[in-house]
C-alpha cells in the first residue's frame, strides 16, 4: 500500500513539474519538456496526454525541425479557468478577472459610501458576483477569489485590525467562501501587492523586495529570498505605523506620529488627494508643494527601510503612482541625505510596473497558485 501511495505522489509531483514547465515556457515541444525537466520522453508523453485530456494543455501544431520530424508544440491552456482578484479600500472596492496566466480579462470599481461591516460585505458580494457574471465559459470556471485588505490579517484570513476601516476581529474569509462556495484567500493588501509585482511586474528579477503601498494609509510587503516574509505570527509589514514624529498627530491605530499620517494620500491637512493631483497638473504651486512634502516624508520612511533591510529593490505602488512626477525628486533627495551610503548603493527605488493593479493581480495570483498547488486535493483528483 505504501508503494502505491508513493507512486501516486511521484506521478502527481512529476505532472506538476511538467505543467509548470509548459506554463512557463510554452509554446514548447514534448522533447524540450523532457530535456528541461530531466524526465524521460515516455513519462512526459504520458503526463502530457493526461494534461491535454484535462484541458490544461493544448496542441497548437508543429514547430521547427532540428533535423527530424517537426515537433508538435504544446501551449498552456490559460482560459481553462479564471481567477478573481479584489482590493478592498476605504473608499472603493476594485475587482479584476484574470485568466490562469494572470492576464486581465475584466476590471471594475465601485465606490463605498460607508465602512460599516454589513454594508461593505454586501458591496463585496455584489462586486464579486459582477465578475462571476462576466466570466467566459471554461472547463474549471472560477478557480478562486483572492482579496487584499488594508489591515492586519492572520493566517486564516481573519482581519484582526483594520484601523482605516475601523474593523476588528472580522472573519471575512468565512463570509466570502460560504457565500460563493469557492476557495478564498485573504491577505494584507501590501503583501498582495508585493506578490503581484514579484510575479508580473517590477520585481520579477529581484530576490529581495520591499513593496510600499501608498493610498489612504501605508503598508509594506516584504519579500526575502523570493519568499514573502510574514514574521512570527504572520503579521509583518505594518510600517505605515512606525513613528516618524515623536509628538506627532494621533493615528487611528492609537499611536502618534505614524508614517502614514504624513506620507499617504490622505496626509495633506488642507486638500484631498484628487484635488492635489488636479492642482499639480495645472501647475499650481500649492499642489506641487504639497506633493513635495509628501515625497520628503516618503523618503524618510524609505531611508529607514534601506538602512534596516538593505533590499535590492523598493517599489512604490498603489494610488501614489498618480503623483510620481511630483514626488520623485523629493524622495531621491531625502533618501540621498538620510540613508547610509553603504546600504543605499545596493538598493534601487522604482514605481510599480503594474501601476495601481499590483494588489489586484497579486490577489488573483493567490487564487491561481492555490488552484495549482501540489497539496490541493481537488486538483489532484482532476489530474
Amino acid at each position: 500500500m505504501k508503494t502505491t501511495g508513493d507512486q501516486f505522489l511521484v506521478k502527481k509531483i512529476n505532472k506538476s513539474i511538467v505543467l509548470d514547465t509548459i506554463r512557463d515556457q510554452s509554446p514548447i515541444s514534448r522533447a524540450a519538456v523532457s530535456k528541461m525537466t530531466g524526465l524521460n520522453k515516455g513519462t512526459v508523453s504520458s503526463l502530457v496526454a493526461e494534461l491535454i485530456n484535462n484541458e490544461f494543455v493544448l496542441e497548437i501544431g508543429t514547430g521547427k525541425s532540428s533535423g527530424g520530424r517537426k515537433p508538435v508544440m504544446l501551449l498552456f491552456h490559460e482560459t481553462a479557468g479564471y481567477a478573481i482578484g479584489v482590493e478592498l479600500g476605504v473608499a472603493k472596492i476594485r475587482t479584476i478577472l484574470t485568466n490562469l496566466n494572470g492576464e486581465m480579462v475584466e476590471e471594475a470599481s465601485r465606490k463605498l459610501a460607508r465602512t460599516e461591516i454589513e454594508y461593505v460585505t454586501q458591496e463585496l458580494f455584489a462586486a464579486i458576483q459582477s465578475m462571476i457574471d462576466l466570466t467566459p465559459p471554461s472547463r474549471y470556471g472560477i478557480v478562486g477569489i483572492g482579496i487584499g485588505v488594508p489591515g492586519i490579517v492572520d493566517e486564516t484570513g481573519r482581519i484582526l485590525f483594520a484601523p482605516n476601516l475601523q474593523w476588528e476581529n472580522m472573519d471575512l474569509n468565512a463570509l466570502i467562501s460560504e457565500h460563493f462556495q469557492l476557495p478564498v484567500t485573504i491577505d494584507n493588501e501590501a503583501n498582495a501587492g508585493a506578490v503581484g509585482e514579484q510575479q508580473y511586474g517590477a520585481g520579477r528579477d529581484a530576490a529581495n523586495i520591499v513593496y510600499i503601498s501608498v493610498s489612504e494609509g501605508i503598508g509594506t510587503g516584504i519579500i526575502f529570498g523570493r519568499e514573502l516574509f510574514r514574521g512570527a505570527a504572520g503579521l509583518s509589514g505594518e510600517m505605515g505605523h512606525m513613528t516618524i514624529e515623536a509628538n506627532g498627530r494621533k493615528c487611528r491605530c492609537g499611536n502618534k506620529g505614524c508614517w502614514e499620517l504624513y506620507a499617504s494620500t490622505s496626509s495633506h491637512p488642507q486638500y484631498d488627494f484628487d484635488t492635489l493631483v488636479q492642482m499639480s497638473a495645472s501647475g499650481e504651486a500649492d499642489g506641487i508643494r504639497g506633493f513635495y512634502e509628501m515625497g520628503e516624508y516618503l523618503g524618510i520612511g524609505i531611508s529607514t527601510i534601506i538602512n534596516t533591510f538593505n533590499p535590492e529593490l523598493i517599489i512604490i505602488g498603489n494610488q501614489m503612482m498618480r503623483a510620481e512626477r511630483w514626488i520623485t525628486s523629493a524622495i531621491q533627495q531625502t533618501v540621498a541625505t538620510r540613508s547610509l551610503s553603504y546600504h543605499r548603493k545596493h538598493s534601487s527605488i522604482r514605481f510599480a510596473q503594474l501601476e495601481t493593479r499590483s494588489t489586484l493581480l497579486g490577489a488573483a495570483y493567490y487564487a491561481i497558485s492555490g488552484f495549482f498547488s501540489k497539496d490541493r486535493a481537488s486538483l489532484a483528483e482532476t489530474m
